[in-house]
C-alpha cells in the first residue's frame, strides 16, 4: 500500500471537488475513532477551512477524551481547522420524553443518536456553505452496511469509503494519528453499555475484509464459515442502505 501517494490522492480529490462546486468549508463529525480522525486530518491537509464537531450524547469518557485530544492536535497543526462542541444529550433526552414508550426500542434510539448528529452537521454546513464529509470505510459502507441510514450514512462526500479498515489504520499511522485512537476498539458510540463494533457484528474487521474478498475456492475452516455467514447475512439485510432508494417506475401508457 503506497500510503503517501494515497494520502496525496485523497487530499487532491477533496480539494478538486470543493473547488469544482465552490465549496468553502468541510464539516466533519469527530467521534474519537480512527475513521473520523483520519477523515478530518485529510480534510485539514487541503488547506480548506475544516470545522470539526464533537457531538456527545451520554458519551463514553474515553471516546470523548480521544476526540478532544485529536481536535486539539488538528488545531495546533492546521490554522484552517476550527472546532465546535455541541452536547446533544439534552436534545436526545427530550426526544425520548416526547416519544411514546412503545416506539422506543433500543436500536431505534441508538439510530436516533446518529440522526441527531447528522442533523447538527447539516445545520452547520448549511450555514457556512459547507459539505458534510462522511467517515465510513469500505467494509461498513459497501460490505455489511454498518451505519445508520440517514444518520452517519447521511453525508455529501466519502473520502475514505474505498479503504478497508486495515488500510485506514495504515494511512492513519502514516498521517501521525495518535496510537491511542489507532489501537482503540472500533465503536459507533451509540450504546450506553459501551458495546463496540465487533461485539455487535460478531466478527472482526479483518475477518470481514477476508469475507468481502473471499473467492471461496478453498476448504474453509469452521470459523471462516461462520464469518462468511455473518457477512452474507448483513450484506443481504442491509442492501436497502447500500443501494439507491427503489423508485416505482410508472409505465408511460398508464400516464397517457
Amino acid at each position: 500500500m503506497q500510503v503517501h501517494k494515497i494520502k496525496k490522492f485523497i487530499v487532491n480529490w477533496l480539494d478538486h471537488y470543493a473547488k469544482q462546486y465552490d465549496i468553502r468549508v468541510f464539516v466533519v463529525g469527530v467521534s474519537g475513532g480512527i475513521d473520523s480522525a483520519l477523515t478530518s486530518n485529510l480534510c485539514a491537509l487541503t488547506g480548506i477551512k475544516t470545522i470539526v464537531v464533537s457531538m456527545p450524547i451520554h458519551q463514553n469518557k474515553i471516546e470523548l477524551n480521544n476526540a478532544n485530544e485529536h481536535i486539539k492536535w488538528l488545531e495546533k497543526l492546521y490554522p484552517n481547522v476550527k472546532s465546535e462542541t455541541i452536547d446533544l444529550t439534552i436534545i436526545f433526552e427530550q426526544f425520548k420524553k416526547e416519544t411514546p414508550v412503545k416506539f422506543q426500542s433500543l436500536l431505534s434510539l441508538a439510530n436516533t443518536r446518529a440522526r441527531l448528529r447528522m442533523t447538527t452537521l447539516y445545520q452547520i454546513a448549511g450555514t457556512v456553505n459547507g459539505l458534510v464529509v462522511g467517515t465510513g470505510n469500505k467494509v461498513e459502507d459497501f460490505g455489511i452496511g454498518f451505519f445508520t441510514k440517514y444518520g452517519d450514512g447521511g453525508v455529501d462526500i466519502s473520502p475514505i469509503a474505498d479503504l478497508t479498515k486495515s488500510e485506514v489504520r495504515k494511512l492513519a499511522e502514516h498521517c501521525g494519528i495518535t496510537k491511542r485512537i489507532i489501537t482503540a476498539a472500533p465503536t459507533d458510540g451509540l450504546w450506553e453499555d459501551g458495546r463496540n463494533d465487533e461485539d455487535q457484528i460478531g466478527a472482526t474487521y479483518q475477518e470481514l475484509e477476508w469475507a468481502m474478498s473471499s473467492s471461496k475456492t478453498h476448504t474453509l475452516t469452521q470459523r471462516q464459515k461462520e464469518v462468511l455467514k455473518i457477512y452474507q447475512k448483513l450484506n443481504k439485510n442491509n442492501k436497502h442502505k447500500m443501494e439507491a432508494i427503489p423508485i416505482c417506475k410508472i409505465p408511460n401508457n398508464l400516464k397517457s
